[in-house]
């Protein structure tokens, strides 16, 4: 098939050229040249998607089977691509994120939940908000309406990642010694290597499939324990996991998600945080591969280079990603 990669060069978009160079399809990127080096073998086309002639020279005597759009953060943005690629492409597939759900992280999530309020019309450069996600999937199922697909994304990661959550966690881990790990080592987790994601993505695209996918890890697929733990194997550091409570991480103002990446304490505001039922992706042919196999292949990434790609920072919040030496060794002094 012949396919467009809105995005293709970063992360997920990487994976995805690279799954869909792998089956044989014909892959066209389209992205502004600035977040890495489109992959030998697509027919990378440089813009940016906010400049309407730019994307009209994109689509210029171009068709293609499908679109994957994996870079669309804003409604408007993605209205207008939509709007032109509606009659030059056969189906649209959408990455979203279970942050478009008004009941996530407190509470879980399928694909019939509640998206957050936010128009497909939405003027253009909106302020970061998790609800732009879901304006961007009315955007797309107002022009692609039943040739479109809905990939709800769960927490990726994996080679390539650049915000740095299990990149942070590894070279941490491999500095070696007491390290602070956080909360119940039990407490489960969802999730899911970025080319698995794509692979699954693919799939659906080749197989014509359509609808909402909550696109993540089965429940309780692995738990912060095991997560861990794969980090001290991959690394074959001496580090000793010094696991602490809750109450104690809270009391000392260690901030969830960030500082210690991942965690989420055990309070109604994150109850819902591991718990996006995944089993429709699942039925339709979502395949996890196990978490020891992402970690040890992020660690030989990073060890190649990676780390110089890695941002350390949570997304376009710009908060940082780890939490700092002193504070820590605080916490485990007791």
């Amino acid at each position: 098939m012949k396919i467009l990669l809105l995005g293709g060069s970063k992360f997920l978009g990487r994976a995805y050229a690279a799954e869909a160079l792998s089956r044989g399809h014909q892959v066209t990127t389209f992205n502004r040249g600035v977040s890495g080096a489109d992959l030998d073998g697509a027919e990378a086309v440089r813009g940016d998607r906010t400049r309407p002639e730019d994307l009209e020279r994109l689509v210029d005597g171009r068709r293609w089977d499908a679109v994957v759009d994996t870079s669309g953060q804003q409604p408007y943005d993605v209205a207008q691509t939509a709007r032109l690629l509606r009659d030059r492409a056969g189906h649209y597939s959408f990455v979203s994120s279970v942050h478009a759900f008004a009941d996530w992280p407190a509470g879980p999530v399928d694909e019939s939940s509640t998206t957050l309020d936010c128009p497909a019309d939405a003027p253009p450069d909106q302020p970061f908000a998790n609800a732009l996600k879901a304006g961007c999937e009315r955007a797309v199922l107002d022009r692609f309406g039943e040739r479109s697909s809905l990939l709800n994304c769960g927490l990726l990661y994996g080679p390539y990642e650049p915000i740095g959550r299990l990149p942070w966690w590894l070279e941490r881990i491999a500095r070696g010694g007491r390290v602070l790990a956080p909360g119940d080592p039990d407490r489960p987790m969802q999730l899911i290597d970025a080319r698995d994601f794509a692979a699954f993505g693919l799939d659906l695209i080749d197989r014509g499939l359509t609808g909402r996918f909550v696109t993540t890890a089965p429940i309780g697929a692995t738990s912060y324990g095991e997560f861990l733990d794969a980090c001290v194997r991959a690394t074959g550091s001496d580090a000793e996991l010094v696991w602490t409570d809750d109450a104690t991480l809270l009391a000392a103002d260690v901030q969830p998600w960030t500082e210690l990446p991942l965690w989420t304490p055990d309070q109604p505001d994150w109850q819902g945080t591991w718990r996006a039922d995944s089993s429709r992706a699942g039925a339709a042919g979502l395949r996890c591969r196990p978490v020891a196999e992402t970690v040890a292949d992020t660690w030989a990434w990073l060890r190649n280079g990676g780390s110089s790609k890695v941002s350390y920072t949570q997304g376009l919040t710009g908060i940082p990603i780890g939490i700092e030496a002193g504070k820590e060794q605080r916490i485990l002094a007791g």
